[in-house]
């Protein structure tokens, strides 16, 4: 029987029925009590733990294949456990776009990319819609549209256009409830007049990353030119807040001069700002780009497997560390898990992650959205990465959570206490 922190494999089409069984989590954690030098007994399973910045980086630190490792693996799962049973959420992804007016440092789809290397798209809006509506039809609760960052007039009234289209057809499509799908936006920084806009058409989550807690790393990731800043970041992550939208952020781990304390603060960041959504991965380099030749001159020389199989590790120690401090947000096992290694998104699914993001957008476009190298999934169809994505969570031992919206508990209480704000 395997434990949370071992290592499985996806199972062969002739073994499809065979998924690994998964032991019981523990319920005693004596590593983490003594690296927190509490006494025997003090963590039970389930329990979140308000750790502080030395405390988080400690057991950041821990060693690979460590009894505290794994110690945090199955803490983070009890939690899950006890928030979200054995389900776990699908969101289908539509990237409707790669032109992007920003030029981050480190990003496949920045502006300054050759164009005879990046051919730049945006889908039509009713092949948007049909995406949308194909992800009703497979139960899935939640299309996220992400696109490269634009923000001229013209592009933001489409878009209202857009969002208007999929919740209109996905109503009149739910015969049953007449929720139609929720419309998740990632289309980075814009004004608070425009999240207002987006958010009255019916856009009810958005995802803008904070990439990095610490302003100074986040200085490193953008050119100097005063689009990117990371006091602009923080006002956009307050502004969606004040609209009313779901808030998701999220953070690239094992970036050039990253250290494991400012892994810690990025934690303690989430805490801070109140996040619903955790979007958070390994940072994959992107060849081309000034943060991918920093990383190359750092890293170049090292084993890449050697090098990915440590990635993942501390991935996996964020996401469990995540889950230990945060509770009952929504933590997703992103894409670029499964980038550096192949059961990457499973295995952190035992990890305390309990969501998971099929692409949906046409394989004509897939491969011109390639924020970094080695992503996969590009030439397949929606059918087959969403088949594929149902089939991992079944090999980590779960059950995909169909045709629900899956907000987090934390959004629900949140609403819970502002309308309880807004009564007295």
């Amino acid at each position: 029987m395997l434990r949370s922190s071992a290592k499985f494999a996806l199972p062969s089409r002739r073994q499809s029925g065979a998924f690994p069984k998964i032991a019981s989590p523990r319920t005693s954690f004596p590593s983490i009590e003594r690296v927190l030098g509490l006494p025997r007994g003090h963590v039970q399973p389930g329990q979140t733990l308000d750790l502080n910045r030395i405390q988080l980086t400690d057991l950041l630190s821990a060693n690979d294949g460590s009894e505290t490792e794994a110690e945090l693996f199955d803490l983070a799962e009890t939690i899950v456990n006890r928030v979200y049973g054995n389900k776990v959420y699908l969101r289908g992804i539509v990237e409707f776009s790669n032109v992007c007016e920003k030029n981050c440092n480190y990003c496949g789809i920045r502006r300054e990319m050759p164009k005879q290397a990046l051919p730049r798209y945006t889908m039509p809006d009713n092949e948007i819609v049909e995406c949308a509506l194909w992800a009703q039809k497979q139960r899935l609760g939640t299309v996220m549209l992400q696109s490269g960052e634009v923000s001229h007039p013209s592009r933001i009234n489409w878009l209202i256009d857009v969002i208007t289209q999929i919740r209109s057809r996905s109503i009149e499509a739910d015969t049953v409830h007449k929720k139609g799908v929720a419309v998740a936006l990632s289309v980075g920084e814009q004004s608070y007049d425009v999240y207002r806009r987006l958010f009255e058409a019916g856009g009810r989550r958005f995802l803008l990353r904070i990439e990095s807690s610490n302003p100074l790393l986040y200085r490193s990731l953008h050119p100097a030119d005063g689009m990117h800043t990371w006091e602009k970041r923080m006002s956009c992550l307050r502004d969606l807040g004040r609209v009313g939208f779901q808030l998701g952020t999220g953070v690239m781990i094992g970036l050039p001069q990253q250290s494991n304390w400012d892994l810690a603060g990025d934690i303690l960041f989430f805490k801070e700002i109140d996040a619903d959504m955790i979007g958070m991965g390994p940072y994959v380099v992107q060849a081309d780009t000034p943060t991918g030749k920093v990383w190359t001159e750092l890293h170049g020389r090292e084993d890449r497997e050697e090098y990915n199989r440590r990635l993942l590790a501390l991935s996996s120690r964020m996401i469990a560390l995540t889950r230990i401090t945060l509770g009952d947000a929504n933590i997703a096992a992103t894409t670029a898990l499964q980038a550096i290694h192949p059961t990457g998104r499973e295995l952190c699914l035992r990890r305390g992650a309990n969501l998971m993001m099929p692409i949906l957008t046409p394989t004509k476009y897939r491969e011109e959205y390639q924020l970094y190298e080695g992503k996969p999934s590009i030439h397949e169809a929606a059918e087959e990465t969403h088949a594929s994505l149902v089939r991992r969570v079944h090999v980590a031992g779960k059950e995909v959570a169909d045709d629900v919206w899956g907000d987090p508990p934390h959004f629900t209480r949140k609403q819970a206490a502002r309308a309880d704000n807004l009564q007295t």
